[in-house]
């Protein structure tokens, strides 16, 4: 069975060359506009996508890049090679930087690509082979972590998104069950129909029963017409309902003959409707202590429970700490269009030691206004509003610290930017190839980290005798 490609580029010349050069290899798919590849992706579930940074006019800025964020999130094992022009490197740097696997430059040389094209395959295959594919990874869909307790998370999504039994999600507030129901249903054969979620603690309980199953027109005062419930409006999807711990005693009643037999009875309505939803149900309430003081069903507590998964707090998952700051730094950078570097060591040493009682929601919060608010491109504790956590403040650098930490960046960019080739990378920073190989081992660089299998490692004519 061939491994399917998504080939998305705006120009049909492109498209037609590589659906011709690459029949008899792979299953090619194209896309010529952003909203053609999302369609392509959702349907056709492709292994490997390769994606041009610029997608119609140049003012319309790297919308490629937008797309590559897409990708990332809501399709983790799909491999992407961004296509940019010769004048336009700099955003290959950044879409490696983002999550694609690898990069090539137009025009477009059909056996380089065929070489990048297999080690994207290759890639893929090992993650696959993986126990658990995804979960190996530092993201699931749009959970983030590589702490154990994480880790066990992704594995109990990934096994029940593909069954349709009820699953309950407990946790703390603030620790990401709805994204833990998102993944859940994006990850499962319901993918491309309505997600509903529904805050069963926000809604007033004379208005709960009619938001859930619905009413009649003219069932009680203000019914002025006929109106479908989340039920309904979940059919064929998933229904998130949050906070079931809220749900009042007579709407438990309701709510399990639901489970039972997928049918509900809108407000003011004599005949059943039969509903294809999946329950997601999330609550951060002790159900089970809620079940001996008589105010929870223990026969819903069964049926929602079918499978439950116990999402960790923050404290629980210290190890996720850094990798969610900074996960939450480089996307809010992005939105927010504020180019920050990182976090201090004394920032770093703050969020260790803070508590967090309102778990990843509050990291979030707090890394959130300070990408908004911070004055320097490093956020510090007081930017996070954050105590010190001692040492107080931090020392300097040496000057010579500085000029080495600046030499070795420069290095690594121009090393990565010409896939290795020393020849090249020497010439853009000005100097000389025996310099260049000076400083490779100075900073002790492994050259074959940055080079690309089957194209040339320097140029042979040109670095014969090379160092």
């Amino acid at each position: 069975m061939l491994e399917k490609i998504l080939i998305v580029d705006d120009e049909e010349s492109i498209l037609n060359q590589l659906r011709w050069g690459l029949a008899g290899e792979y299953e090619v798919v194209t896309a010529s506009t952003a909203d053609e590849a999302r369609r392509a992706l959702r349907e056709e579930r492709p292994g490997i996508v390769t994606l041009d940074v610029t997608l119609g006019p140049p003012s319309a800025g790297p919308e490629g890049l937008d797309l590559l964020d897409e990708i990332v999130e809501r399709h983790p094992l799909t491999k992407v090679i961004m296509v940019t022009g010769n004048d336009r490197r700099e955003n290959a740097l950044t879409a490696i930087q983002r999550g694609a696997v690898d990069w090539y430059a137009k025009p477009i040389e059909l056996e380089e690509l065929r070489v990048i094209l297999k080690r994207a395959v290759h890639i893929r295959g090992i993650e696959m082979a993986q126990p658990g594919g995804a979960v190996a990874r530092k993201r699931y869909h749009r959970l983030v972590g590589e702490s154990e307790p994480m880790r066990k998370v992704f594995g109990l999504v990934q096994r029940v998104a593909s069954t349709d039994v009820n699953v309950l999600v407990l946790g703390e507030n603030g620790t990401g069950k709805e994204l833990v129901a998102n993944a859940i249903h994006d990850a499962g054969p319901r993918r491309d129909q309505p997600f509903v979620p529904i805050n069963c603690g926000a809604i007033p309980e004379n208005l709960l029963e009619s938001e859930l199953f619905g009413h009649e027109k003219g069932s009680f005062t203000d019914a002025y017409r006929t109106r479908e419930g989340k039920f309904e409006l979940a059919d064929h999807g998933t229904l998130f309902l949050d906070e079931i711990g809220e749900v009042p005693a007579h709407l438990q009643v309701k709510l399990l003959r639901f489970l039972q037999e997928h049918v509900v009875e809108r407000v003011g309505g004599r005949e059943p409707v039969r509903v294809d939803a999946r329950i997601v149900a999330a609550t951060n309430r002790n159900l089970r202590a809620m079940i001996d003081e008589g105010r929870f069903r223990e026969d819903l507590f069964y049926r929602l429970g079918v499978i439950i998964i116990q999402v960790p707090s923050l404290r629980e998952r210290s190890d996720d700490l850094r990798l969610l700051a900074e996960y939450f730094l480089e996307f809010y950078g992005r939105q927010h269009k504020r180019r920050l570097r990182g976090f201090t060591q004394a920032a770093l040493r703050a969020i260790a030691a803070h508590v967090w009682p309102g778990n990843v929601r509050e990291l979030e919060n707090r890394v959130q206004r300070a990408v908004i608010l911070a004055q320097d491109s490093y956020l510090r504790p007081e930017d996070l509003e954050l105590e010190s956590a001692g040492g107080g403040a931090e020392p300097l650098p040496t000057l010579q610290a500085a000029r080495d930490e600046a030499e070795r960046r420069l290095l690594v960019e121009a090393l990565t930017r010409n896939a290795g080739n020393v020849t090249r990378a020497a010439r853009e920073i000005d100097v000389s190839r025996p310099t260049l190989h000076d400083l490779v081992r100075k900073h002790g660089l492994d050259l074959a980290r940055f080079r690309r299998p089957g194209l040339p490692e320097e140029g042979v004519e040109e670095d014969a005798g090379a160092p």
